[in-house]
């Protein structure tokens, strides 16, 4: 059922439909991510890495929606369920429990690394099909890129 309909073609919207879908899984998992290592970071770094952890949150959050409803203009149904961010997102092993904060810098680090490597794909793939969606892409690109770079720093 279609309540929207798209101004893409079918191909297109295919397209389009996978990168959006797979960025909204990748960004609900990098909050989820995040969020966990906030909560479990230890050592001399805690409360700068651990407030640095909510800024991930944040944005990736912030961007979740703005993806989702991307989709959603374009007559794709975003699915942010758990189920189907567990099986699609790029995101390697979070550390259970307590986490060092050097290892949980080095974690988000590899998490956003992950995310962007992907998201790189996705607006080489969208640049042709719809520049609308590529141009969302490439904001939310921007702004991880930025916490990477934030977080390759903590550990110098």
């Amino acid at each position: 059922m279609y309540v929207v309909k798209s101004p893409l073609s079918d191909a297109n919207l295919a397209t389009v439909s996978d990168a959006l879908q797979g960025a909204l899984v990748d960004l609900v998992d990098l909050a989820l991510v995040a969020k966990q290592i906030h909560w479990n970071v230890v050592g001399p770094r805690f409360r700068s890495v651990h407030l640095q952890l909510d800024e991930v949150v944040s944005t990736a959050r912030a961007h979740s929606d703005t993806v989702a409803e991307r989709a959603a203009a374009l007559g794709i149904s975003p699915d942010g369920r758990a189920a189907t961010v567990a099986v699609g997102s790029g995101i390697g092993v979070t550390p259970e429990g307590w986490v060092d904060d050097s290892a949980a810098v080095g974690s988000i680090v590899d998490a956003l690394g992950a995310v962007i490597a992907r998201m790189r794909e996705r607006i080489d793939a969208t640049g042709e099909p719809d520049p609308v969606t590529q141009d969302v892409l490439i904001q939310v690109t921007g702004d991880l890129e930025k916490q990477h770079w934030m977080f390759q720093a903590e550990n110098g």
